[in-house]
């Protein structure tokens, strides 16, 4: 059974910063290009950052240079580390694996960047 696990959320100050994980199971991660992408209250869901199975990545330009994402083949875990966090961060921050026409969805976890 495919799982895409997302602990990590929670309420951080802006220019504060977090790291969200993503624990995955069920499948070949390492074959994998791993995404995070995120969805602020009344609006589309975009893409953050991505990152191959060989580790080439790119990011939205909003993040670029706050965020980075790594994996971490060993533990089956992506991870996006975020800085310099702004208020327009605060969202529900999903994880996403895709192998061609395969494709997997985390249930997201809540990131609240509020003073």
């Amino acid at each position: 059974q495919v799982q895409l696990v997302e602990p990590g959320g929670g309420l951080v100050q802006p220019a504060g910063f977090l790291r969200l994980s993503c624990l995955a199971s069920g499948f070949t991660f390492s074959s994998y290009g791993m995404r995070w992408y995120r969805q602020a209250p009344g609006k589309e869901r975009e893409l953050v950052a991505q990152i191959t199975n060989i580790g080439g990545t790119r990011y939205a330009d909003s993040v670029k240079g706050r965020f980075t994402i790594s994996r971490d083949n060993a533990k089956n875990t992506v991870y996006l580390q975020m800085d310099s966090l702004k208020f327009e961060d605060t969202a529900v921050y999903y994880c996403n694996a895709f192998f061609y026409s395969m494709d997997y969805w985390g249930k997201g976890t809540l990131v609240t960047v509020s003073s």
